[in-house]
């Protein structure tokens, strides 16, 4: 009885299996119906974007080693750096000089984030932790304010504040990301369902209730922050996705990736709508940004250049070689009038 019982078992799950292909494949039958036109062929009687010519304006010097992550303030004039050396370090970006310069106990600081309000920086790496330092100008010595409010099974590769100094994102080697609160330390959510290493983040920002995250797994999810929900998962990259970021509508967002590409996804139609690639583009995208007005689109690559895209016409309107190394980080000042990139070559420059 036992036997036959097993095998009617086996049977029901085969059937159910079947059964979930073929609603799986009448699925991606409807959306490819409703996938009928290009957007380069919607877009196709606005004008181009001329050539773009972007001039290096600054080119902050004082990282030891290669230089993995940068974040602006939101006062549109400081930003924050850090390095394979150990060392974070707090730019006035107008003056071209250090402001502070903060030693972490290990080497390969992954990722660096301003608090909001400006008063604080958080960073982590290869140490596991997220550390946050206050920065307020009239103290001596931050290093001793510093504290740890966040630890992963892994290294940590990117955080982010969620609109306030008091909650802040991370993602992690361990394939999760996770909500901890500032003050308490305490683990708030966390988001499990990638496969692999969760490289970047990106929070909306329209509101602070949704944000994605980009995987070696080559898919980049979008998680619902209060319920700890995975709302979809978006595919069509062949490599790991190196960064991710939302339009300023929050409507869309756009991906670099290890393949070579970027590419632009529509929350509203959850799907893919554009591809920015060409022929000869061979090296990783490992960096991705958009312009404040959402035209323009800002890669770094492996090749050493920083990319810019006609969003809308998918062509490229713009190369700047801009360092002597691969590009690891990138970003578009607040008020968008210049562009920040970042370098194993140890510098940051700042374009516009």
């Amino acid at each position: 009885m036992a036997a036959v019982a097993a095998e009617d078992s086996e049977l029901d799950v085969d059937a159910l299996r079947r059964e979930a292909e073929t609603l799986r494949s009448r699925l991606e039958e409807e959306r490819r119906k409703s996938n009928d036109v290009q957007l380069r062929d919607v877009a196709s009687k606005l004008e181009q974007v001329p050539s773009l010519q972007m001039k290096v304006r600054r080119v902050l010097k004082g990282h030891q080693g290669k230089v993995l992550a940068m974040d602006w303030s939101t006062d549109k004039r400081r930003l924050v750096s850090s390095s394979q050396d150990g060392k974070v370090i707090v730019w006035d970006a107008f003056a071209n000089k250090q402001e502070r310069v903060l030693s972490m106990p290990t080497t390969w600081i992954m990722s660096c984030a301003f608090a909001p309000t400006g008063d604080i920086i958080a960073c982590g790496g290869l140490d596991n932790k997220c550390t946050v330092f206050p920065i307020d100008k009239d103290m001596e010595n931050p290093e001793r304010k510093k504290r740890t409010i966040a630890m992963h099974t892994s290294y940590m590769s990117c955080c982010r504040f969620v609109k306030s100094d008091y909650q802040i994102l991370t993602c992690s080697g361990d394939c999760t990301c996770a909500l901890w609160d500032v003050d308490s330390s305490q683990l708030m959510q966390s988001f499990h369902g990638h496969i692999s290493d969760v490289l970047c983040l990106d929070i909306s920002p329209v509101h602070c209730r949704t944000f994605l995250s980009g995987s070696s797994d080559k898919t980049a999810s979008l998680w619902d922050i209060r319920t700890g929900r995975c709302v979809h998962s978006f595919d069509g990259h062949d490599g790991d996705i190196n960064g991710v970021k939302f339009f300023p509508t929050g409507e869309s967002f756009v991906t670099a990736s290890d393949d070579g590409t970027c590419r632009l996804y529509d929350l509203r139609a959850d799907r893919e709508v554009a591809l920015y690639t060409k022929d000869c583009m061979i090296f990783a995208a490992t960096c991705v940004d958009i312009s404040k007005s959402g035209r323009l689109m800002f890669a770094g690559y492996n090749d050493y250049t920083v990319n810019v895209w006609d969003v809308l016409k998918c062509v490229r309107v713009g190369r700047i070689y801009a360092h002597d190394n691969k590009v690891t980080c990138l970003q578009r000042s607040p008020d968008g009038t210049a562009v920040c990139s970042g370098s194993w070559d140890t510098t940051l420059k700042l374009w516009a």
